[in-house]
């Protein structure tokens, strides 16, 4: 098939560059909607229903320059058709998953941008002049995060005017799960202090021990006070496709906005950042500008296909591409295979954790497919652990990640938790589709033989 797509690809370039096909295939929004077979079953495509597809991008794209037949820019319908009916037609169905019955979204440069998209939204909601006018005349905004979220929300803080100092950090439970008593504590101080709670970004799937927070939990007591409820999916969204995690997600309904990268979890192509929200029209509420040289009102198409203003971008690279593309492949019941494939390593390198002399898990268990543990040496066992003994400790993980880039074995990182304590511990992220138990294996073979005399 790649080869088939290769040559479509190559006769297409050239076909573009000698002028002999035209610039533009046109038709209106409903007739290309029929010309396109969008529609992703449970099942995978067939290779040859992948060609077609793949055949009738390349029909009704624009063509300008030759390295540009599929690169344009997802502004409006004129410049990129198919990929603005792809684009919508994902975010419905995404929408539909996390259970936004009128939602909508956007493809983003990645998961913080989807973050700081929640953040700007959620400030126009609670004073839409704040577009024209600016922050000045507004009581002090605060937003809320566990201790475990993401650096993203501090980056938003600065970047969109609230200020580093106004995010509140949330204490975590011993898994690292924000706690909703506590949130609510913190919520209630703000107002006391005059100021307004924007904004409560839950995590589901935190960066470092893949926590999950309670969304419900969280959810109660943003709608209490009236908060913006986000959820960072970015890593931990694909647990929603499995029948068997989707539980880690419960609750997502209530929130107004979610971030999910496929690229990681369910191994897409970087970058694949998706930015969805309960409310439709919000994202062009927020961020429209009507650019006339763009956005004319009187075009000879349904001009509600310019989708341009949802985001703050101008230029949009066609990252719906790969996302559908991906899906179509798969089928639904794939994209639920790949995590529930995650899962399962996980799993196994938990259990073979547990068994060995040496390893010691960080959590007992983790909600996540991102296992962490110290390597403990043989000269540091059944000793008392105290101050100077994680001080060894600490030592340990950098050298075997030395070792093992020297030898070209592995990629692992490793890093320390300070606001649990933990010193240096090895975080293994298991994500790859062709992952085997025997892997898992591979992993703990190795950091033993390279640690055991350190």
């Amino acid at each position: 098939m790649l080869l088939n797509l290769h040559h479509s690809m190559v006769k297409t370039l050239i076909d573009s560059e000698t002028k002999e096909l035209p610039v533009c295939n046109f038709k209106q929004p409903e007739e290309l909607l029929k010309a396109l077979d969008l529609e992703i079953g449970k099942e995978p495509a067939s290779n040859d229903t992948i060609l077609d597809a793949c055949k009738s991008v390349m029909d009704y794209s624009i063509k300008t320059e030759m390295t540009e037949v599929l690169n344009t820019n997802l502004h409006t319908y004129e410049v990129a058709p198919v990929f603005v009916m792809m684009e919508k037609y994902m975010m419905r169905k995404l929408s539909k998953l996390v259970g936004y019955d009128n939602g909508d979204g956007v493809l983003c440069p990645g998961g913080s941008f989807a973050n700081m998209l929640g953040m700007h939204l959620a400030r126009v909601q609670i004073d839409p002049d704040i577009k024209s006018k600016g922050m000045g005349n507004n009581k002090k905004m605060v937003l809320f995060a566990s201790s475990e979220a993401h650096y993203s929300i501090a980056k938003g803080a600065s970047f969109l005017g609230f200020g580093e100092s106004n995010v509140v950090r949330v204490e975590t439970d011993k898994i690292g799960m924000m706690k909703p008593d506590v949130l609510d504590q913190k919520i209630q101080e703000c107002i006391q202090q005059g100021s307004i709670p924007a904004f409560v970004m839950a995590t589901t799937g935190s960066t470092v021990l893949g926590s999950c927070d309670d969304l419900n939990a969280v959810a109660d007591v943003c709608e209490k006070h009236g908060v913006w409820m986000h959820v960072d999916a970015a890593w931990g969204g694909g647990v929603i496709l499995s029948e068997k995690y989707k539980h880690l997600m419960n609750g997502v309904h209530r929130s107004n906005s979610v971030a999910w990268n496929i690229h990681k979890m369910s191994t897409g192509l970087v970058q694949c950042s998706i930015f969805l929200t309960k409310s439709s029209g919000m994202m062009e509420e927020c961020n429209r500008f009507n650019a006339e040289y763009l956005f004319q009102p009187d075009k000879h198409y349904d001009v509600s296909y310019d989708i341009g203003d949802k985001t703050v971008q101008c230029g949009r690279k066609v990252d719906i591409l790969k996302l559908w593309t991906l899906w179509k492949s798969r089928g639904d019941n794939g994209m639920a295979k790949q995590t529930d494939n995650a899962f399962e390593n996980a799993k196994y390198l938990v259990d073979q954790i547990k068994k060995r002399e040496g390893f010691r898990l960080v959590l007992p268990e983790f909600q996540c497919p991102n296992i962490c543990f110290w390597y403990i040496p043989s000269r540091l066992r059944n000793k008392e652990e105290n101050a100077d003994w994680w001080k060894e400790v600490s030592k340990i993980a950098p050298q075997i990640k030395r070792k093992i880039m020297e030898d070209g074995s592995m990629m692992i990182g490793y890093n320390p938790l300070t606001t649990k304590g933990y010193v240096n511990f090895f975080r293994v992220i298991i994500t790859n589709p062709m992952t085997t138990p025997q892997d898992m294996d591979f992993i703990l073979d190795e950091m033993d033989r390279i640690g055991h005399a350190l």
